[in-house]
């Protein structure tokens, strides 16, 4: 048997569990199996999953995208720069890390992304946001994170410091926290939506549910909108690519 999972916490509502185990079966793969493997503490667990002889991939969430990096025998320059991973090839008995945020996010996003729209304000400050943070380089496009917490950075300023001038200035919002997904739909990011336009593009690194209460403000403000679910799709078509590649 192979067999393919998903490191994380809490995975009940695993998109990517439910989108191979109907890979496997629409494919008829029968010697294919994917499983959810929730992890409580990286140390005590992962060494006990590196021994298992039937793991041939992996793909890995939050809050473990940083913390798994030591535990890998190889890793990708993106991976090594963004300082997170969220796939993993496991061939020889050797792990080895991949970041596809990366094309997730860069596939999906440029398709909408307007020629004046050339600075965005990255919120949050985790491994997806390092992802969000290489593709926008790659792209020329300036950017400031965002953090609940006051920094040194001069790249990362606090929700308090957006002010109405600032979002007539960056008219790229992108959401890579945890903050609307369900069941606490209700949530959101603490922007000044009042001061959303047409202008802008609201990207959401979140597809459950499809229309935050970020993207629904922002929509009702005049603003372009966008999910996770596509970047979902790139993300997993892309791991499976990379552990099957030879």
């Amino acid at each position: 048997m192979k067999i393919y999972g998903l490191i994380g916490k809490t995975l009940h509502h695993s998109f990517s569990r439910r989108y191979f185990s109907e890979k496997f079966r629409s494919e008829n793969l029968i010697d294919s199996e994917y499983r959810n493997f929730e992890i409580k503490n990286c140390d005590e667990e992962i060494p006990g999953l590196k021994k298992n002889p039937e793991l041939k991939g992996l793909n890995v969430t939050i809050p473990y995208k940083t913390a798994i990096i030591p535990f890998l025998d190889e890793i990708s320059l993106e991976c090594k720069e963004i300082n997170a991973c969220n796939c993993i090839k496991i061939e020889n008995r050797k792990w080895i890390g991949f970041n596809t945020d990366v094309i997730g996010f860069e596939k999906s996003f440029t398709p909408f992304l307007k020629p004046f729209q050339k600075k965005a304000l990255i919120l949050g400050t985790g491994g997806a946001s390092n992802a969000v943070a290489f593709v926008l380089k790659k792209l020329n496009i300036e950017y400031l994170k965002v953090s609940r917490e006051k920094s040194e950075s001069d790249l990362v300023i606090s929700y308090e410091d957006i002010s109405e001038e600032r979002m007539q200035e960056f008219h790229i919002v992108i959401n890579t926290t945890p903050v609307g997904t369900f069941p606490n739909v209700n949530e959101r990011p603490n922007l000044p939506y009042n001061f959303v336009t047409g202008k802008h593009y609201f990207f959401d690194l979140i597809y459950n549910p499809a229309k935050t209460s970020f993207l629904s403000l922002a929509e009702k403000h005049g603003a372009f909108i966008e999910n996770g679910d596509k970047m979902l799709t790139i993300q997993a078509e892309e791991s499976w690519r990379i552990w099957n590649e030879k």
